[in-house]
């Protein structure tokens, strides 16, 4: 059984979603935001000094970090999900795996806080515009023709990705960004994601 410390709202429903591609078993325990911080709750930093979401317990072992969950999960239960490390499509998916944990969420999240500030904040929001743009064309320019990232089928680097490529549509964007608008809700509309959005408490 693994279990899973998932965040109300937070990128940790990705994990939901791969364990129920891979038919594992889980549970999970739920934590919820401060209303007003918008923050995680205290009870977390008991589980990860960090005091962040998502973490997993299994075999023995406490393990945080999306990315180091996907790579540990899929490398342990579904190898499939990876091309071979003897294959030119490895470096690829080695990239993607940390440019969806690193180097998207740098903007995502700088436009996220720097909205918060309002007037005060309006001189970053170019930088951050083109920023967005720039990662995001990337994005839709590395999606092949059957419309994944890396592989033909449902890939770690998938599962990653899904969660900035939902962002292009809540920002309005998805008429720029077709391919990651109908990549999102592809992946969205899989039996499996809507389990995990069952499991996780529908956010």
């Amino acid at each position: 059984m693994i279990t899973v410390h998932h965040l109300a709202q937070s990128r940790s429903l990705r994990i939901l979603w791969l364990l129920e591609e891979l038919g594992l078993p889980y549970e999970v325990i739920r934590y919820e935001r401060d209303p007003k911080t918008r923050l995680a709750p205290p009870e977390l930093r008991a589980i990860h000094p960090l005091g962040k979401s998502p973490v997993i317990e299994t075999d023995g072992i406490r393990l945080a970090e999306s990315g180091a969950i996907v790579d540990y999960l899929c490398t342990r239960h579904a190898p499939q999900m990876m091309p071979p490390q003897d294959s030119a499509a490895w470096a690829e998916h080695l990239e993607l795996m940390h440019f969806a944990e690193g180097s998207v969420m740098t903007p995502i999240l700088l436009n996220l806080y720097v909205g918060l500030l309002g007037e005060a904040g309006a001189p970053l929001h170019p930088r951050i515009q083109s920023e967005l743009t720039s990662h995001f064309r990337f994005m839709e320019d590395s999606l092949r023709p059957s419309g994944h990232f890396v592989l033909d089928g449902l890939s770690a680097a998938d599962i990653l990705l899904s969660f900035p490529a939902g962002v292009v549509a809540r920002l309005g964007r998805a008429g720029e960004f077709p391919g990651l608008a109908e990549f999102a809700a592809t992946m969205a509309a899989r039996p499996a994601f809507q389990r995990a959005l069952a499991a996780g408490g529908g956010d």
